[in-house]
């Protein structure tokens, strides 16, 4: 889990400086703001997942560390990915989706109470 924290941290700096570097001269500063939003979210998760990684180690319960890195991870890539592909292809009907992911995430953060 904490190769995947690497990995998934660097990809929201890598995206969330590709969104204001980028994309804020090729599309409407309303996109702007949901990539802002995915980007903020991936980076904020990709520490949770770092720390849930490290914690996994003897900290979490068995059943915590189960169940919290995946949730955490699965919904990074639902939630985020998919609020960074409706601004890529403007297809708002992507964001039905997303609250998938947050519940993934939300899911996450309640398996740390396991």
């Amino acid at each position: 889990w904490i190769k995947a924290a690497g990995i998934s941290g660097a990809l929201a700096v890598g995206l969330g400086a590709f969104g204001a570097h980028g994309l804020k001269s090729r599309v409407d500063p309303a996109l702007i703001k949901i990539w802002e939003t995915a980007a903020h979210y991936h980076l904020v998760h990709s520490g949770v997942l770092l720390a849930a990684g490290v914690a996994s180690n003897g900290i979490l319960s068995k059943r915590a560390s189960r169940y919290a890195p995946p949730l955490f991870l699965a919904g990074i890539a639902v939630f985020s990915g998919s609020l960074y592909a409706l601004v890529l292809t403007q297809k708002k009907s992507l964001g039905a989706i997303t609250p998938i992911g947050g519940f993934m995430l939300i899911g996450g953060w309640l398996a740390l109470l396991a």
